[in-house]
């Protein structure tokens, strides 16, 4: 008899869905799947509304990565406006950016991903969360959080609140740094440091327990695509789209932003509300033209880093891909994570000794010069695209966000059934089998609530149905 293992809610991400698990009749694992199933439509009621207003409303689309689309939306409006962006507002947006992947990258590891990492996958689910890793470990989540809050506490200093700033604008940014705010911020970078260091040590430990488990995880072939700068570097503001295959061949070697729409499709699925972008000139069969994005993704696409500390662990990341290939397993995405915080640090104390940052030409101002503007930046889950366009006066006539989190939707579906088919043998059931699908969603940081336009124990309801769909078992935890 055939079964469907249904898991919902997915706990510890951003957003709610749910994992379907199809049993065959020999109680194998058939197929899975990934859904999303909340609904947001941003890009159907910001039609009508004026472009100088979507950096603002786009900030809402998700409070955990508000600066990725305040800064995308501002970029298209600078495309819109056709102006020059003074570079004291690009060297500030850039500053925010990296402020925004520190508090994004410290959240998911040490608050959603840490509980499985540090008190490992079969721990006793009432304790498996945030308070059970403060109780364990209470000097380490201490760190975690702080290290989030520098993160957020630049943002802060340069939108005057950390949640939806209303700061980065078509043409620039509404202020400078203040001089008092620097110095503050370089005053902690010290302390930071140190955590970055004891995260990078810890993770390679976890690497070394979970070793065993590493393929499962999401370890398949795939193509990668990110930004990439003019000579190669590790870019998260601007820069050309760069996209390469699982044996590291380059595919696009620099393309242009705005003519992202050339290599990218997407498909849909009845199942979930969320889409499923391909490389276009591979198509979706097979899976031929599944990508990653991401800090992953980022890692394997660029040459360099560009940064010493980040460089340095760059070359010992490149080791697990093996003879130069690029590294596959979606698990090292928390690796990468780490990573890119330590060169987020290096980049924010090299602009922090800027005096330009201070500077108060700050906008270009202009009106419609352009009926379309396409913004793109590296938002922490991956590379992030807002396209406007817009009539005269600059009201929205069509708006299209491709999302980080959408464009990874194909190799979460990979990732969810190579686990299930791993871990679940003859249809039983175990909270540690349930709990190490539900981190094959977590290595991806998965932002929900954007892709689709607790403390404590969260609920999980697990139901077993029969080919006609009757309930055969129920478990439930509150």
């Amino acid at each position: 008899m055939s079964r469907t293992v249904t898991i919902e809610p997915i706990t510890r991400i951003e957003g709610h869905a749910k994992i379907t698990i199809l049993l065959d009749e020999q109680q194998q694992v058939a197929d899975a799947r990934f859904h999303v199933t909340e609904f947001r439509g941003f890009e159907r009621f910001c039609i009508g509304r004026s472009f100088w207003e979507m950096p603002g409303i786009t900030a809402r689309v998700c409070g955990i990565c508000p600066v990725s689309h305040l800064i995308a939306s501002s970029k298209a409006g600078d495309a819109i406006l056709g102006v020059r962006t003074p570079e004291t507002a690009v060297a500030l947006r850039r500053l925010m950016n990296y402020g925004q992947l520190v508090q994004s990258h410290a959240l998911s590891f040490f608050l959603l991903s840490g509980p499985d990492l540090i008190l490992g996958m079969d721990a006793d689910p009432a304790s498996r969360n945030l308070v059970g890793l403060i109780r364990e470990r209470p000097e380490l989540a201490r760190a975690g959080i702080r290290l989030r809050s520098f993160g957020q506490q630049l943002i802060r200093a340069l939108g005057e609140r950390s949640i939806h700033p209303s700061w980065s604008v078509p043409g620039g940014v509404r202020r400078p740094l203040a001089a008092a705010e620097r110095d503050r911020l370089l005053g902690r970078l010290p302390e930071m440091y140190r955590t970055v260091d004891r995260a990078l040590d810890l993770m390679k430990e976890t690497l070394d327990r979970f070793h065993d488990e590493l393929p499962a995880y999401g370890d398949f072939p795939s193509l990668f695509l990110g930004l990439v700068g003019p000579d190669g570097g590790l870019e998260h503001y601007d820069g050309l789209v760069r996209v390469i295959d699982a044996e590291g061949r380059v595919l696009e070697a620099g393309l242009e932003p705005e003519r992202y729409e050339e290599i990218i499709a997407e498909a849909e699925q009845p199942w979930t509300y969320l889409k499923f972008p391909y490389y276009r000139p591979l198509g979706l069969e097979d899976d031929r033209g599944m990508y990653r994005v991401g800090p992953l993704a980022r890692l394997n696409v660029c040459d360099f880093a560009g940064t010493p500390r980040a460089d340095r662990e760059l070359r010992q990341f490149r080791h697990y891909g093996g003879s130069g290939r690029p590294v596959t397993g979606s698990f090292y995405y928390h690796y990468a994570r780490l990573i890119e915080i330590l060169f987020s640090l290096e980049r924010i104390e090299e602009l922090l000794a800027d005096g330009i940052l201070v500077d108060h030409h700050i906008r270009s101002r202009a009106d419609v010069n352009q009926n379309v503007g396409i913004g793109v930046s590296e938002a922490p889950r991956g590379t992030l695209f807002h396209r406007y366009r817009v009539d005269d006066d600059g009201i929205l006539e069509d708006v299209n966000l491709l999302i980080a989190t959408g464009q990874n939707n194909l190799a979460m579906n990979r990732t969810v059934r190579q686990l299930a088919r791993h871990f679940i043998r003859d249809g039983r059931l175990e909270e540690g089998l349930l709990n190490r699908i539900e981190h094959g969603i977590r290595t991806f940081d998965p932002c929900l609530s954007c892709s689709t336009h607790v403390v404590g124990q969260m609920p999980l309801l697990v139901e077993l149905r029969g080919p006609g769909g009757e309930l055969l078992e129920r478990i439930e935890r509150r």
